[in-house]
């Protein structure tokens, strides 16, 4: 979440950098190497995602695969541990994987709006649709952590600042499109599964806020819906 400033003015205060799925990180094992020994509680699981032998046993090349992972999802602590944070990423990663090119099978998002942006909170997934007609997506996306969810509800983008910076956090938030007080789509530097969440915002890759910021314009309808996990 960031404030929104113009022409020198606070309009709105609050959004900021995000990222997804707040699971509750439960302890894994001290240790003094980078990189664990141990098994964890999800360790077939973790394994068939990365391809690893399943055998549900700890290997040196497991664990070397896992920190990848971990460090690059920014998912801590790194130290190849198949927690349940790790196992969540993951799993997250699957079911978005499962929705395909019809991200509105369900109708939940409306289709009597005629261009509209999507955005799911459960599965962590946004979209432009226009009535039925899928006009870009589905991509994933960081929304808000626990003591931050982004609001759900009908929407409108009221302004858009394409090199907008947030004074509250001091971050960049370029291609900001502005819905619902601080909260907006905007680009982050960051993994689009790392954990916890944002500030509020809709977080997205640079790639896609470029192509959100092409396709929609002040007065476009924004849909939010579902329930982030975690939150």
């Amino acid at each position: 979440m960031g404030d929104i400033r113009r022409r020198g003015a606070v309009v709105l205060g609050v959004t900021g950098l995000v990222a997804p799925l707040t699971l509750a990180l439960t302890a894994a094992p001290a240790q003094a190497a980078s990189c664990t020994t141990q098994t964890g509680p999800y360790q077939k699981q973790v394994e068939k995602f990365l391809g690893r032998p399943v055998d549900g046993k700890q290997s040196a090349a497991d664990c070397k695969a896992i920190k990848a992972f971990q460090d690059k999802h920014g998912i801590t602590p790194d130290i190849g541990y198949a927690g349940p944070v790790t196992w969540g990423v993951m799993d997250l990663m699957n079911q978005q994987k499962a929705v395909g090119s019809d991200p509105n099978k369900a109708g939940a998002c409306p289709v009597n709006k005629g261009r509209i942006a999507c955005v799911n909170l459960t599965l962590q997934l946004s979209w432009v649709q226009d009535g039925k007609k899928l006009v870009y997506g589905p991509v994933p996306v960081r929304t808000g952590r626990k003591g931050y969810t982004t609001r759900t509800g009908l929407k409108k983008i009221y302004w858009r600042d394409i090199d907008h910076v947030s004074s509250i956090y001091n971050v960049p938030m370029p291609y900001s499109q502005f819905f619902d007080g601080g909260q907006a789509f905007h680009s982050v530097n960051l993994s689009m599964w790392n954990p916890p969440g944002s500030h509020g915002c809709v977080n997205m890759t640079t790639k896609d806020a470029k192509a959100y910021w092409s396709l929609l314009k002040n007065g476009d309808d924004v849909f939010v819906y579902g329930r982030k996990p975690g939150t």
